[in-house]
């Protein structure tokens, strides 16, 4: 899965969202992942529920084509800074 793939599947399944994925550093494979992702539906939520509003975007990706995944979740004001 391509990290444009990916991306779409985050900006679809959350609200207003913009995500940017990469392979982290030192990593080799393409079934690890970084996303930084910024959306207003995070808004008030802990990072345990950002990190799970990300997870459901991708759905069965993460248990078929994604196996790791390290996350940066951000609202647009926390992003601004």
């Amino acid at each position: 899965m391509d990290h444009e793939e990916v991306e779409t599947l985050i900006e679809d399944g959350i609200p207003d969202a913009t995500a940017t994925v990469s392979r982290p550093r030192g990593v080799d494979d393409d079934d690890h992942l970084a996303a930084e992702v910024v959306s207003p539906a995070f808004e008030g939520e802990s990072v345990l529920d950002r990190h799970e509003l990300v997870y459901d975007a991708l759905g069965e990706h993460m248990t078929t084509d994604i196996h790791a995944v390290e996350l940066t979740t951000k609202t647009p004001s926390e992003a601004e800074e």
